[in-house]
C-alpha cells in the first residue's frame, strides 16, 4: 500500500468513525472499523439487529467507501427463545399489509429468522423483511423470499432504464442494464458513491418483474 493510499483509508476511517458517531441508534463505541484500499470491514458487537443494520447504512452513507465487509455480532439482553421469535414473527406476517396471505413463512434457529416463500413484487418481499425486523431476541435475518416474474425481460430492462434517468439518482450512461427470462438483473459499469450503487440497485428492484439484482457496478472515486 503506497504511502497516499495509506493518507485516504486513514481519513477515510475517521470519516466514518465520525458517521456512526453522528448516527442515532448506534453505539458507535462497540462499533470496530478497518479501512484498506476504500474497503471497509466492521466488527464489534451491538444490541440489537436494527441497531446493527444502521451502522452498515451509516458508513455507506460515507463518500469514498468502495465495498463494506458487516462482520458485527448481536447480542440481544432479551430473555426470548426460537420458539417465542417464530411465534411473533408469524403474528407479524398476518399483520402486514404489504405481504400476501400464506405467501411467506418464518422460521428461527438461534435467534436468526429466514424468510422463504414466494411473491409477485419485491416490495412485498422487503414488506416482509420489515415486519419482522424489529422483533426482540431477533440477532440476524435471512430474507430468502423469491419473487414470480411477471414482466418480459425487454420491459424490465426499458423500466429500470427509464427509473435511472427519471429519478437522476446515479448517472444512467454509465450503468448498464441486462436482463433475462427468468427475472435476474445484472448492473454493470460505474458510479461515483457507495449511495449511487444502492439507489441503482433500488430502482432495478422497483421495476415489476425482477426475480433477483447482481449488481456488479464499481465505485470511481
Amino acid at each position: 500500500m503506497t504511502q497516499t493510499r495509506q493518507k485516504t483509508d486513514s481519513a477515510l476511517k475517521v470519516a466514518i468513525i465520525s458517521e456512526l458517531a453522528w448516527t442515532a441508534g448506534v453505539d458507535s463505541a462497540h462499533v470496530g472499523v478497518a479501512v484498506t484500499d476504500g474497503a471497509v470491514t466492521l466488527s464489534g458487537e451491538v444490541e440489537s439487529y436494527p441497531e446493527k443494520r444502521r451502522a452498515e447504512k451509516a458508513v455507506a452513507r460515507v463518500r469514498g467507501v468502495t465495498a463494506i465487509a458487516e462482520e458485527i455480532t448481536v447480542h440481544s439482553r432479551h430473555s426470548v427463545n426460537d420458539t417465542d421469535i417464530a411465534r411473533e414473527a408469524g403474528e407479524a406476517l398476518d399483520r402486514a399489509v404489504d405481504v400476501p396471505a400464506g405467501a411467506v413463512t418464518a422460521t428461527v434457529h438461534d435467534h436468526a429468522i429466514t424468510l422463504s416463500g414466494q411473491v409477485p413484487w419485491n416490495y412485498q418481499r422487503e414488506a416482509a423483511g420489515r415486519a419482522v425486523h424489529y422483533l426482540r431476541g431477533v440477532t440476524n435475518l435471512y430474507n430468502t423470499v423469491g419473487i414470480r416474474p411477471e414482466a418480459s425481460a425487454t420491459d424490465i430492462k426499458t423500466s429500470i432504464n427509464a427509473a435511472l434517468v427519471r429519478t437522476a439518482r446515479a448517472e444512467a450512461q454509465d450503468t448498464v442494464v441486462t436482463a433475462d427470462t427468468a427475472g435476474t438483473v445484472t448492473l454493470a459499469g460505474t458510479v461515483h458513491s457507495m449511495t449511487e450503487r444502492r439507489a441503482a440497485e433500488y430502482a432495478a428492484w422497483s421495476a415489476p418483474g425482477v426475480a433477483d439484482v447482481v449488481n456488479h457496478l464499481r465505485v470511481q472515486n
